[in-house]
């Protein structure tokens, strides 16, 4: 049996009961490049951990090769759990190898995670939705199969209809996809958030807008991982940043979206 198991966005508190539950069961952990080490200490003395992360621009495992690492170890005999950042069902390619497993007649179990474009923007002071601002959001990988920018994505459709969006792994071709949203009619001038190793110590949140977000990320040296987050919500960083106000920073504004007394409503 081969357990996908989510270990959310990085902060081991974040890490569910039943993710718990399957470390201290498994005999071979298969983890992640963003899986926190200290989420790895939790494991049995006796268990067996082997790296299979990826990271863009590195050499990394092939996708296939661990499939196949994980279908050797389940006919083993193993109790072995697939450890991956975040939630192993949106961006981790938890799928490809939940069907990989299934049609090699291996038994899963699956358990959700926290994902980052959830947990990291609710750490960087960031409400995901906001009844002033959005109800309907966009999750959006940064890349294709190639790692080339995403070409298969209608931008029109995604700027007219969605007003919040938040990016995975999009540094690297953040110029594009802001010059294409803007191209398709989003405000040059629109909010922009950047959380780059979001919930951990060393958690970084850049403000900035559509049209500076790639200059903003290059200048502040920003790489992976991080999340971008467009839209008006990223305002309400400017009353809400609690982990930045649990460290003694004043709220910058208590109404950051001009629209004081709405919260009052019933």
């Amino acid at each position: 049996m081969v357990w996908l198991v989510g270990a959310g966005p990085g902060e081991p508190g974040l890490m569910t009961l039943q993710g718990l539950a399957a470390i201290r069961a498994a005999d071979t952990i298969v983890y992640d490049a963003l899986v926190d080490e200290r989420i790895l200490a939790w494991r049995r003395p006796e268990s067996r951990i082997e790296f299979a992360g990826k990271r863009g621009g590195k050499p990394s495992p092939k996708q296939r090769d661990i499939s196949f690492r994980l279908i050797e170890l389940a006919r083993l005999g193993q109790r072995v759990l697939r450890l991956k950042g975040g939630d192993p069902f949106v961006f981790g390619r938890g799928g490809e190898e939940a069907l990989a497993l299934v049609q090699a007649g291996i038994a899963i179990r699956v358990t959700p995670g926290i994902t980052a474009g959830i947990g990291g923007l609710a750490y960087a002071g960031i409400p995901l939705t906001h009844r002033d601002v959005n109800q309907a959001v966009t999750f959006l990988t940064g890349h294709d199969q190639s790692g080339s920018a995403p070409g298969g994505i209608d931008w029109g459709a995604i700027a007219r209809g969605s007003p919040v969006i938040v990016l995975y792994m999009a540094v690297k071709h953040l110029a594009q996809i802001a010059e294409a949203l803007v191209a398709s009619g989003r405000a040059p001038d629109e909010p922009v958030a950047i959380v780059m190793n979001a919930t951990l110590p060393g958690m970084r949140v850049l403000e900035t807008t559509l049209e500076n977000a790639a200059a903003t990320a290059e200048a502040e040296g920003v790489g992976s991982p991080s999340i971008v987050c467009i839209g008006r919500n990223v305002l309400l960083r400017q009353a809400i940043d609690w982990v930045g106000q649990g460290a003694g920073i004043p709220p910058r504004s208590l109404d950051p979206l001009g629209e004081r007394g709405a919260a009052d409503r019933p």
